[in-house]
């Protein structure tokens, strides 16, 4: 009988470990395997090389298996970096997004990150770069909205013909 083979078995590899990195389920079922392994006689090297982690990895999970059971298996609270707006001032930032900047005392017409980034850090004293101001549009269910430019001097027919998007009243 001839073994069986996948193709392009160098991407499907990293394709599959990907895919177990990120579902906790088979992240679980994953290191479940390992600790398998080890108590069927393996080293953690050995299993290691198997499962495609270093052996200190596998190490770590028989050492949680043996002080917690099954439980120390499972992927734990990952609390992350705390926030650095609550959730009050992210409720007033959401109500001044709806009005323009002039009304909050800065220059400009349309909210930008740069924008944002000076409302934020004149009103809560928070710093936070342009780039997470942008991802705070989104998370509040804004888009970033840029007005498209006039050519100086160009036939404002002409310019509407060549628009993307044009109106119905041109």
């Amino acid at each position: 009988m001839r073994a069986k083979t996948i193709k392009n078995s160098e991407v499907m590899v990293l394709a599959l470990q990907d895919e177990i990195r990120r579902s906790p389920d088979a992240r679980y079922d994953h290191r479940l395997h390992g600790v398998l392994l080890i108590a069927q006689g393996m080293t953690a090297p050995e299993a290691a090389r198997l499962l495609g982690d270093s052996p200190r990895t596998v190490e770590y999970w028989v050492e949680r298996f043996e002080r917690d059971g099954l439980g120390g298996l499972t992927d734990g609270e990952r609390e992350g970096r705390p926030k650095r707006l609550d959730e009050k001032q992210m409720q007033i930032i959401g109500r001044v997004l709806r009005s323009t900047p002039e009304e909050v005392g800065l220059r400009g017409q349309i909210w930008d990150g740069k924008t944002l980034a000076t409302f934020i850090e004149g009103r809560f004293k928070v710093e936070l770069g342009v780039r997470q101001c942008q991802r705070l549009f989104r998370s509040l269910d804004f888009r970033l909205r840029k007005p498209r430019p006039l050519i100086a001097k160009a036939d404002p027919l002409v310019q509407q013909r060549h628009k993307k998007t044009p109106r119905d009243d041109a």
